[in-house]
């Protein structure tokens, strides 16, 4: 049961990072479109 509770806690800090790491590039991709669309 108790390794049950850490996996699932694993996961889900392992899922939050992947989806934190695409916002992050997302918001980067929309930095430089701007960047660009000002020179």
């Amino acid at each position: 049961m108790k390794r049950m509770i850490i996996l699932t806690v694993a996961l889900t800090v392992l899922a939050g990072c992947n989806t934190w790491r695409g916002f992050g590039q997302d918001v980067e991709k929309a930095g430089e479109a701007i960047q660009k669309s000002t020179k």
